[in-house]
This record gives C-alpha cells, structure tokens and sequence, in this order.
C-alpha cells in the first residue's frame, strides 16, 4: 500500500509540472497518465517490476511497440509495452477491433448451425467467450453486416491505378462446400493514398464475373484509370480492357514464376539473371532489346520457357508507359499479396464458412479497417505531381471514422 502511494503522489507530481510547461497540458497529461497505466498493467501481468528479480514472474518484458490511439483530445502515440509470452493490450484500448468482432460472429454463426469444431470453439475459449446466445449473435452479425455494405457501396473517385486478385475460400452452400473466389480491387487516389475499392464473393473467375464486377467499381464512381495490374487471366484482361478501357500490367513477380516453371532448377539462376536484365532498363524500347537477348540465348535449351516469356513480355513491360518513382509498385500484385495473406491468416480459422454472407462479412471488416489504416498512414503512397493539396489530417481521420 505504501508503494502504491508513492507512485501516485509520483505521479501527482508529474502531473503538475507537465500543466505548467507543456506546450498542450492535457495532452501530455493524457500522455503521461496511459504510460503509467500501461506500465502498472504490464507489471501486473509479468509478476514483477522492471528490473525487479522475482521468483513468480510469469513471463519478460519486451521491449515496447509504437501503437496509434486516436482520442477526442487529438491522436496519441503510445508506447506499449511488449511481453515474450502471451501479449498485452492496454485495458483502456478497445480489445476487439472490427474485425475480431466480425471472426467472433462468423464463429459463433458456425457453432450455432451444428457445425462447430474443436479448433474454433478453443478460438471462442480465446476471446473469453463460452456461451453463444443465438439472439445475441443475430443481432452482432445485423450490425456488422450494415458496416460492410456502407462500406461496399460508397462512392469512389479518381484512381489511376487499380490492383485487382482473387483468393479462394470454401463456403457452405446449401448441402455442399463450393470454393468461391473473393474478387478485392484495391487503388491509389489523387492524393497518392492507397484504399481499398471493392471486393466481392463470387463463384468463379470468369470474364463476365470479373466484368461485373468492374461494372459495379464504375457506376459507384470509379473513374481516371490508366492501368490495371493484375496476374494472367484472359478473363480478367478482357474485362478489363471491355469495362475500364485501361492499359493492363501483368504481375512481374508471376511473369517470373511462369517463365522458371519450365526451366529445371540447376538452370534458373541463370534464366533469372537473363530476365533481371530485362527489368532494369529504364524505356520500353532498351526492355525489348534486352528481351531479344533472352530469347536469343535460351531458345535452343528451354523452348517452352522462351515461349511463355514471348507470349508475355509486352503485356509485363507496361509500366514503362508511367512515372519512373512509381514503377516499382505498379509493376506487380505485391501489395496485394500482402493483403491477401493477412486476410487468409484470419479466414485459416474458419476453414468452412457457413455460408456466402459470413464469408462477406469477415472479409469485409478486415478489408474496411485496412482501407481506414491506409487513409490514415501518415506518408502518401504514390506521388503525383499534379495531386490536389490534401486538407488537415483530421479530416481524413473523420472522414474514415465515419464509413
């Protein structure tokens, strides 16, 4: 008891120095009082204090990590402590974001239809959660469900560059389990800022599936594109030339991958070196010289890699065509392979899911909240000389918050 009192008259003390010098008091109050909040929990948690030799300590301090807290009196950057084993998160931040929120009803949909597992009733176990009431989880999933189709059909503006994927997930329709394909496009804005466009579950890569899809990004204002970068797919090329009217880019990084396919592997160090040569150059026309060269050497050793490698060049050279900072993130699916994997380390959880609308529903809240993560990053993505001068950040953070 004692030693708590002194921390606190500590504390006091603090206080009142920060309110006489600090440029903002009650921010740096605010600031001062989360750390010593954080530092109590953690002390808590590990069983000892910093530096402090117990014999029941639980686990180790950590280091820290930068975490983003958005308040009325302004953003906060915190600095919160790490532990080796079982994480912490401050008791005064939100435990469950969206997104958990929406795994958690997914889950429980799961359990209440009579198709529960061990492995995600262990999952509920994590969250704290035992019951599943029914009523509760209907009316946790009606909310969710009314975020996500705000968020779907918003209206867009200006993106020069759109990334278009698709991932596969097993959905439950009716008595069977069908592999559907989520379609997620993603962009760069006027301002340079990623965000996340649409996404749909459909049930195959067709070109009338994708064309649809590309329909619905237009008529909710989608306009401005000049190139679309995806993976091969003559379905998905030809509705985006029939829908978008954009230049199409093939993903480098598969290009790659397809050619050394047909090259043995004591071979495709070589092959690749050849290929690097080729993405160096800084114009079209030094690409395609160089491209010339691969072919000339590799022809009479690995003529289906050289045909696959004709077949693809020019489609894989259309980020020449742009500014030279932004070729290295037009030119291939990269940023949305990351997406991506985020995306299936959550849905890995489910494995099947119960039917179309959950399948929606998760992806959707991990997609809405890393739309609202780029919108807020504090560095641009893309410069564009002739992009508008962006207003007060607060702004941007308001206008995500209200999605």
């Amino acid at each position: 008891m004692a030693k708590d009192r002194i921390e606190r008259d500590e504390l006091a003390n603090k206080l009142v120095e920060l309110a006489g010098g600090a440029e903002d008091p009650i921010r740096a109050m605010a600031e001062m009082i989360t750390d010593f909040v954080m530092e109590a929990e953690v002390s808590a948690r590990v069983g000892a204090e910093p530096y402090e030799r117990a014999a029941d300590r639980t686990t180790h301090r950590n280091g820290h990590r930068e975490r983003r807290w958005d308040t009325r009196l302004g953003t906060l950057m915190l600095q919160v402590p790490k532990v080796r084993e079982g994480g912490y998160v401050p008791s005064f931040i939100e435990h469950r974001r969206r997104s958990e929120q929406a795994l958690i009803s997914v889950i429980q949909e799961a359990v209440v239809q009579g198709v529960s597992t061990r492995k995600i009733e262990s999952v509920l176990a994590e969250f704290g959660i035992a019951g599943v009431s029914a009523g509760q989880v209907s009316q946790l999933c009606a909310l969710l469900d009314e975020k996500v189709r705000q968020f779907r059909d918003r209206r867009l503006g200006e993106s020069r560059y759109v990334w278009v994927d698709a991932l596969y997930e097993k959905v439950r329709v009716g008595d069977r389990v069908e592999s559907m394909a989520v379609v997620i496009a993603t962009g760069v804005n006027v301002q340079g800022r990623r965000e996340v466009l649409g996404f749909d579950v459909i049930a195959a890569e067709t070109e009338e599936g994708w064309a649809a899809f590309l329909k619905g990004l237009k008529e909710r204002g989608l306009h401005g594109v000049q190139l679309v970068i995806s993976d091969a797919h003559a379905g998905l090329k030809a509705a985006v030339r029939r829908v978008l009217k954009a230049e199409w880019q093939r993903c480098k990084v598969h290009f790659y991958r397809n050619v050394l396919a047909h090259v043995p592997k004591r071979s495709q160090a070589e092959v690749s070196e050849a290929m690097k040569a080729v993405f160096v150059q800084r114009d079209e026309k030094s690409a395609k010289a160089r491209a010339a060269d691969v072919v000339r050497q590799f022809q009479g050793r690995f003529s289906k890699a050289i045909e696959v490698f004709e077949a693809g060049i020019d489609d894989v050279l259309s980020y020449l065509h742009y500014a030279q900072p932004h070729r290295t993130r037009i030119s291939s699916t990269n940023p949305l392979e990351r997406l991506n994997l985020e995306i299936r380390r959550r849905t890995r959880v489910i494995g099947i899911f119960p039917h179309v609308g959950a399948c929606t529903r998760l992806i959707g809240m991990l997609l809405l909240e890393k739309h609202e993560d780029w919108l807020t990053d504090d560095k641009a993505y893309l410069t564009f000389e002739d992009a508008p001068v962006e207003e007060a950040a607060t702004k941007v953070v308001a206008l995500a918050a209200g999605l």
